[in-house]
């Protein structure tokens, strides 16, 4: 019995939460009810963009050891059939690169490695996709929630001005408007701003091992043959 109006009690508690944050977004007026709004869809898109970019790019970053010791092998060995082909099989930007490299043969080394260097650009472009979105939603939700700021002050003021007795609640709509839309600014700009960074550290990562691949790669084409 004890246990049950506890858990009555806590969801009570719960329920008396979120309906005094829905009020408090509602004691800010139509403007303040937008731009939570607002706030609101750029931090589903931060959200998606964020945890759709970070698997892709780690998906980018992952690379069998044993896939340029194949690609040697076969080159080697004068197989490149079978080296395409594994570098068609394998889903990244490095096995693309090598695939370009691998069509390449037979050319001078300068055009390989222009070819190469072609088909890297385009992965990193792939890579870095929305990665300006989330930038510009880490600089543009903190002003959106400041503009918000500014808008319910006047609205407080205003109601100062001409109310003939001010009361708290008088002021409050406001002033909640204030609050709510700065502290929800700033933290949709604080995810987006940390998650920003966190994925151009990866995409980083990323490139680097391409570069590193695409060395030993050239390096195997200047190889003499057996």
């Amino acid at each position: 019995m004890l246990y049950n109006s506890i858990l009555l009690f806590q969801a009570e508690d719960g329920a008396e939460g979120a309906q005094s944050l829905l009020g408090i977004i509602t004691e800010g007026g139509p403007l303040g009810i937008i731009i939570v709004g607002i706030l609101l869809v750029l931090s589903f898109i931060a959200l998606y963009i964020f945890f759709e970019r970070y698997a892709t790019i780690n998906r980018a970053g992952k690379i069998d050891e044993t896939f340029m010791n194949n690609i040697r092998m076969n080159v080697a060995a004068g197989n490149i059939a079978a080296a395409r082909a594994l570098c068609q099989t394998t889903d990244s930007p490095v096995a693309r690169m090598v695939e370009k490299g691998l069509k390449r043969i037979g050319k001078p080394l300068r055009d390989i490695d222009a070819a190469i260097e072609n088909v890297g650009n385009l992965e990193v472009f792939k890579l870095e996709k929305n990665l300006s979105r989330l930038a510009s939603i880490a600089g543009a939700a903190p002003m959106i929630g400041f503009f918000g700021t500014v808008t319910g002050m006047i609205m407080a003021f205003y109601r100062m001005a001409t109310e003939q007795n001010v009361t708290p609640d008088v002021l409050a709509g406001g002033i909640y408007q204030a609050l709510v839309t700065t502290a929800f600014g700033l933290a949709i700009g604080i995810f987006a701003f940390v998650g920003y960074n966190i994925l151009v550290a990866n995409v980083e990562k990323v490139i680097y091992e391409m570069e590193r691949t695409t060395t030993e790669f050239m390096d195997l084409l200047q190889e003499p043959m057996e």
